[in-house]
């Protein structure tokens, strides 16, 4: 989607959002073209259930929000909320609290960094930016912030998906998005444009021309499908894909979802790749404990403390690696955890186990 007024005409146009660039995550030694596929789709999705804290720049001149803008963020988070998901979002005053961390500079555009992406950035430092006044274009600057959160979910340019079948009149695209308002280079428009992505990150996806995620694109910069040389306007909102997209990621977790995790009690992980397994812990006696996966797989394994506002203790990521993901520390008796895993790829399905001790 383009940010702010980006539902609009060319003569109207404003700044798209453009993603920042940034070097794909490396892994240990060969990989197999499969496994690398499954975690270059799934690698950035957060585990669900995870409660997601935002916070503004007050003490920042040039990042800070007014309470109208900061409004518009709060109703943004709401409509990704009220679809029906897993995650949930809750705003904090103290930066070093925030994984997603709210910047409004002006003239620097809108973006957000992708998914778990946000976590390599440093704690005073944007993960978003929203670079003008998004409460002055009605439906269109709410559009703007909730495509934004939408980066944070995970979730790329829809326009990018490589199903869509979409073939550029390139030239005139670098021309369209180096004039202004954009003034981008070649690189960026490629990036965020041009640039197809892994079909695997796509698989099962049909193209939706009215995700929130999709730009709109004025005339004569697609020259197939044909239906769509004359331009294409994106329906404002969330479109029914966009809802069942996230509701794949991340649904609803139901209290008949956890499972009791006791000490010592193997549990297989009878999952595909992007599944997800959530376990309630009570131990009966404090001490130091142990969770571990055992077989030829990649994992996010995160342990909370807490079921109504979990509290981040720990967290472990093998991906890539020829390890098994692993958390020790210290857990009181009288107190509830809760374990969430999710599996990205496994040699032998159905062979991945974990283990408390």
């Amino acid at each position: 989607m383009a940010s702010n007024a980006s539902r609009s005409t060319r003569k109207n146009a404003k700044q798209f959002c453009s993603l920042p660039i940034t070097p794909d995550r490396q892994f240990e030694g060969r990989i197999d073209p499969n496994r690398l596929s499954l975690l270059r789709s799934l690698d950035r999705v957060w585990a669900n259930g995870t409660v997601l804290h935002y916070a503004f720049f007050d003490d920042k001149p040039r990042w800070r929000a007014t309470d109208a803008e900061k409004e518009v963020v709060r109703q943004a988070f709401e409509t990704w909320k009220k679809v029906g998901i897993g995650l949930e979002f809750e705003h904090v005053t103290r930066l070093e609290e925030a994984e997603i961390r709210i910047g409004f500079q002006a003239g620097d555009g809108a973006w957000s960094y992708l998914g778990r992406d946000i976590l390599d950035q440093p704690s005073q430092e944007r993960t978003m930016n929203l670079g003008w006044d998004v409460t002055l274009d009605g439906p269109n600057g709410l559009d703007t912030v909730v495509h934004e959160i939408g980066h944070t979910l995970g979730f790329p340019h829809e326009h990018q998906n490589p199903n869509a079948g979409i073939a550029w009149d390139e030239e005139a695209v670098y021309a369209a998005l180096a004039a202004p308002p954009n003034g981008w280079t070649r690189a960026q428009t490629f990036h965020n444009i041009i640039r197809k992505l892994d079909p695997q990150s796509f698989e099962g996806s049909t193209w939706d021309p009215d995700s929130i995620m999709h730009y709109p694109f004025e005339a004569g910069l697609i020259v197939e499908p044909a239906d769509y040389r004359n331009g294409l306007d994106p329906a404002p909102g969330l479109s029914d894909i966009d809802q069942v997209e996230v509701r794949n990621f991340y649904p609803p977790i139901l209290p008949t979802d956890y499972e009791r995790l006791e000490p010592l009690s193997l549990q297989r992980l009878e999952i595909g790749p992007g599944g997800q397994l959530n376990y309630v812990v009570r131990p009966e006696v404090s001490g130091t404990y142990n969770f571990r996966t055992f077989g030829l797989s990649d994992t996010v394994m995160v342990l909370f403390e807490g079921v109504d506002h979990p509290r981040f203790l720990a967290g472990d990521d093998d991906s890539g690696t020829s390890l098994n993901a692993s958390i020790r520390t210290r857990l009181f008796a009288d107190r509830t955890y809760l374990l969430r895993l999710r599996l990205y790829w496994e040699q032998d399905e159905g062979r991945t186990a974990l283990l408390m001790w």
